[in-house]
């Protein structure tokens, strides 16, 4: 199971100190949010911010866009860092184009949906994506308690492609990440579960152990 670390509810005043801290915590991306207003009513980071933490780690950049208009914003991402990109099915634009953009410009393509868009929604473009990102809350804000519903999800997608790389995003802690890792998911994005803990370091832990427990 792989961490990635959402750095929506860091303190900005000192995101150098915090990319630190989940640097030497043990996990393995750092997850960065990205919300236009639009698609979602928040709104939060640029390019710029991905600029600038690319030089502060060597985790993997996986950047998130909530974002009605991907497709406008890929090369300014990519060129500022990002490891992978991933985009909305239910954003504009045509999909599969949308993919082979992020492949063109050099990084890696992932692809997301609601938690009330059907997950055969997907299968189109299963074969084309190197990571789908399953939302366990609707988009827009941190904090939200995580819906086991969308488990379902993760499990049909790995009966139809069991290679695939599945991410989870939203509402997971140590209560509900060995469930979640049962279902076979290999990425959970964490975020208050870490970011404003005490000890990131062992808040790290404390989740891979669960993780562990639930693949058992």
């Amino acid at each position: 199971m792989r961490i990635s670390v959402s750095i929506l509810g860091a303190d900005f005043a000192r995101l150098g100190e915090e990319v630190e801290q989940i640097n030497q915590a043990g996990s393995d991306w750092i997850h960065v949010d990205v919300m236009d207003g639009h698609f979602v009513p928040n709104i939060t980071f640029g390019p710029n911010m991905v600029k600038s933490l690319r030089p502060m780690t060597k985790q993997p950049l996986d950047v998130h866009l909530m974002i009605t208009e991907p497709q406008r914003f890929l090369q300014p991402f990519v060129k500022a860092g990002s490891d992978y990109i991933t985009f909305h099915l239910e954003a504009e634009g045509n999909p599969a184009q949308t993919i082979s953009m992020i492949h063109g410009l050099g990084a890696k393509a992932g692809i997301s949906v609601r938690p009330g868009t059907p997950v055969e929604e997907l299968f189109p473009f299963l074969q084309m994506v190197d990571m789908v990102l399953i939302m366990g809350v609707e988009p827009g804000f941190g904090g939200q308690k995580f819906n086991m519903d969308t488990l379902q999800k993760v499990r049909v997608l790995k009966q139809k492609l069991p290679e695939l790389l599945i991410e989870i995003d939203g509402g997971v802690n140590a209560g509900n990440i060995a469930e979640i890792a049962h279902a076979g998911v290999d990425i959970c994005v964490a975020g208050s579960a870490i970011v404003g803990q005490p000890n990131y370091t062992a808040a790290v832990s404390a989740l891979r152990s669960a993780a562990q427990q639930g693949r058992q």
